[in-house]
């Protein structure tokens, strides 16, 4: 057992947020929510840096894990699969990196999050079961037929590219 006197004290996480506000350059500059929105968006931290002359990649980094910012970075996946691919004629990759990148694109919802191969093969098989104006009316408003399975509390299925949380 470690004695009080040689714990450190855990700052609070408000005096955090005041001190990073405080020193962070991004903070104060005036276009930081668009450099917060480029972050978000998955461009390059050094190229951020570099277009609003920030410094280094680090300032990005810094001001990211103390803003929060990685859990909305990570919500756009596809953002980032999707320039890869569209990249894919532009720069020198092999055709598997732009095979994976699209099956990896595929799997993953509107929400971001990674689905099972499995549970996509079930939708599919659900979708082949409907009838013209149930296709239809999910085509129009997302409206699934009421015998049509629900997954993780959403109103529509999981990764079928439509609103799921409207």
């Amino acid at each position: 057992m470690t004695s009080s006197k040689n714990r450190k004290a855990i700052p609070s996480q408000k005096s955090n947020s005041r001190r990073h506000k405080s020193h962070c350059k991004i903070c104060a500059h005036s276009q930081c929510e668009e450099i917060e929105r480029e972050f978000v968006s998955w461009k390059s931290p050094a190229k951020i840096a570099a277009e609003f002359k920030l410094g280094d990649r680090s300032s990005v980094y810094r001001h990211a894990h103390a803003s929060g910012l990685f859990a909305e970075r990570t919500g756009n996946l596809r953002l980032a699969l999707g320039r890869i691919i569209e990249r894919g004629d532009d720069v020198p990759v092999t055709a598997a990196a732009v095979v994976q990148a699209i099956a990896l694109y595929a799997r993953i919802n509107a929400r971001g999050e990674l689905m099972d191969p499995g549970e996509q093969e079930r939708l599919d098989d659900q979708f082949a079961k409907m009838n013209s104006d149930e296709l239809e009316a999910y085509a129009k408003d997302g409206t699934l037929p009421s015998w049509f399975p629900r997954s993780k509390g959403t109103k529509g299925p999981q990764g079928s590219g439509g609103n799921e949380n409207e």
